[in-house]
């Protein structure tokens, strides 16, 4: 698909100055994994409505891994959007602001964050950075719906919609880590960070609190065509949960989509575990039970299974939980590093089912 140059007769000039308002939902939205979405940053299909339980499609809504990818020779970019919300241990920029990355010499690179400040956000992301076409990705908020998103520039440049990636994308369902909490910013979340660095998009199924493995959740992740399915339900399940669900969950995502890879992860343990010794029985007893659940499915012969055990996830200092369980951006990216070789060498055709360290 070309590269669409979108018509400054549809933007809105702003009142006494040289800059259009376009709407971003004009551009290409990646991550989103159904089109029959009930609001255009919304994460699942308004069809779910009613079907899935009340608290995943509240949070359904939060816009979680969507991200708005463009080009533009501007030398300046404003942008608007909706929400202001924090959370007492996660900043505001994370859970209600925009992230921008550019493409610079190959590679993706932060260059701005949108900080919210009230209901309706209106801000220059940069400016004086001279008039050359680059690439950007702008990520929406992690905890917030979001309704619009307006990108406002200098109205004798050009914006263009970047072609949609012809990559199936890689699946992430997960609990509130997968969701991005406590990251600083949306592009700090590890499916954010791993979507740069493969070069593949990526679909958020995050859910706070809400990742069981519930069977109404599995049937839409069913429906999705992944290059991988990533399972990283742990933290929000213990051994009966997981012994009464993950097992059925596996089979049904494999009867569906047979030749798709699934890898499943660890819960990282808890950074109090060395002394609590009720948080450390936690999560050795959650992945001991969907270990059992991985060697029984690998002996049937169930191919294309992954397992990635807790070999120091997200380090072994400490230093990479707000509160010992949701991760900072050090935790972000340490847990990144060590899901990259894995998901690189799957993507690559050169996966071992073998559980990687």
């Amino acid at each position: 698909m070309d590269i669409v140059k979108l018509d400054s007769n549809m933007a809105v000039k702003e009142p006494g100055k040289d800059l259009l308002w376009y709407d971003a939902a004009r551009l290409t939205i990646e991550g989103r994994g159904w089109p029959e979405t009930e609001a255009t940053y919304s994460r699942l299909p308004a069809r779910a409505k009613g079907v899935v339980r009340e608290q995943i499609w509240s949070l359904g809504k939060c816009s979680s891994g969507l991200s708005i990818h463009f080009s533009s020779n501007t030398p300046s970019l404003a942008v608007r959007w909706d929400g202001n919300r924090a959370m007492t241990h996660m900043p505001a920029t994370g859970v209600s602001g925009v992230d921008l990355y550019v493409r610079h010499e190959g590679k993706w690179r932060w260059l701005a964050v949108g900080k919210p400040q009230k209901d309706v956000n209106q801000l220059q992301l940069f400016s004086d950075i001279g008039s050359e076409e680059r690439e950007y990705i702008l990520y929406l908020p992690l905890y917030n719906p979001v309704n619009k998103v307006e990108l406002g520039l200098p109205a004798s440049f050009e914006l263009k919609a970047k072609p949609p990636s012809r990559k199936k994308p890689v699946v992430f369902y997960g609990t509130s880590i997968t969701q991005g909490g406590c990251a600083s910013r949306p592009g700090m979340c590890y499916t954010a960070i791993l979507g740069r660095w493969l070069e593949y998009p990526t679909i958020n199924l995050g859910f706070s609190g809400n990742g069981i493995m519930e069977a109404e959740v599995i049937d839409l992740l069913c429906e999705l065509d992944p290059s991988v399915y990533v399972l990283d339900n742990m933290p929000n399940m213990q051994e009966d949960g997981i012994r009464e669900r993950e097992e059925a969950a596996i089979r049904k995502l494999k009867r569906a989509r047979p030749g798709t890879p699934i890898v499943l992860i660890d819960s990282m343990l808890y950074c109090d575990a060395f002394l609590k010794k009720s948080r450390r029985d936690r999560c050795v007893s959650s992945n001991r039970a969907q270990y059992a659940i991985y060697e029984k499915l690998l002996k049937e012969g169930l191919t294309g299974l992954y397992y990635i055990k807790d070999d120091g996830l997200i380090g072994s200092d400490g230093e990479a939980t707000v509160d010992g369980t949701h991760f900072t951006d050090l935790g972000y990216l340490r847990f990144s590093e060590k899901l990259f070789p894995v998901l690189r060498q799957i993507l690559d055709g050169q996966g071992n089912t073998r559980p990687i360290k």
